[in-house]
């Protein structure tokens, strides 16, 4: 059963597209001096890589 699997790459694809949204409005922000301290793009990148991986390993049938 890859069904955890899936889940699992829903869950980082969400998390991509919410640190996506997070790194545009930051990019959009008025008070340049307030930048934040969460790094959003690498969040994003770490997300989409592990969505790649668990989607491979359950279209390979783990």
């Amino acid at each position: 059963m890859q069904v955890p699997l899936w889940i699992g790459v829903g869950a980082m694809v969400a998390l991509a597209g919410v640190s996506g949204l997070a790194e545009w409005r930051r990019g959009r922000r008025r008070d340049l001096d307030k930048v934040g301290w969460v790094p959003w793009t690498l969040i994003q990148l770490l997300a989409i890589l592990l969505a790649v991986t668990g989607a491979a390993l359950a279209l390979k049938g783990m």
